[in-house]
């Protein structure tokens, strides 16, 4: 099994990355066998959607694809094949990042077909306010492409805002 997890942080090393790594740490504890990635969003270099269609014309040569291709096609390849995702973003503006929403409309609008039925999950952090309006973002795209939500025992969210205070936050590394 295979499971990914995508920083939608541009920071490697903060809250966000924390977090996700914690989950990914929880991947293996339930999954020994798991195999386990966690990809930095900010590392590649990318567009959001350019409307172009050709990804929704039957008979195309991209049909089920995003035809644009730049640093976010290899990861929008391995993601098709991932056993279950977790997306993580800060919140910005109670909002989730703007990259990382130009990477969720290109990955669904293209190619939702191939997430139908693979579990997702949505973790935010945050200094203060926003989490639950951003992560009812991201969980509307989990629901649009037929993906089973992954919840806990309270929202998926973090609170910090130095890269330690993550840490400190014990209900949020325990949800």
């Amino acid at each position: 099994m295979t499971y990914y997890a995508i920083n939608g942080s541009p920071r490697k090393t903060h809250n966000t990355a924390t977090i996700l790594n914690k989950a990914l740490e929880g991947v293996k504890a339930a999954d020994p066998q798991a195999q386990t990635e966690l990809i930095h969003l900010y590392s590649h270099d990318f567009s959001g959607c350019v409307s172009c269609f050709e990804c929704k014309r039957l008979g195309g040569k991209s049909y089920g694809k995003c035809a644009v291709r730049d640093g976010l096609t290899p990861i929008l390849e391995r993601l098709a094949d991932a056993d279950g995702i977790i997306f993580g973003s800060p919140v910005y503006y109670a909002h989730p990042a703007g990259q990382f929403l130009a990477l969720l409309d290109r990955m669904f609008y293209a190619g939702g077909e191939h997430f139908k039925f693979k579990p997702g999950a949505a973790i935010v952090t945050a200094r203060r306010a926003g989490t639950t309006a951003s992560l009812d973002v991201l969980n509307k795209y989990f629901t649009d492409a037929c993906m089973p939500v992954v919840s806990s025992t309270y929202w998926n969210m973090a609170h910090g805002v130095a890269p330690d205070e993550i840490e400190r936050d014990d209900e949020g590394l325990q949800t």
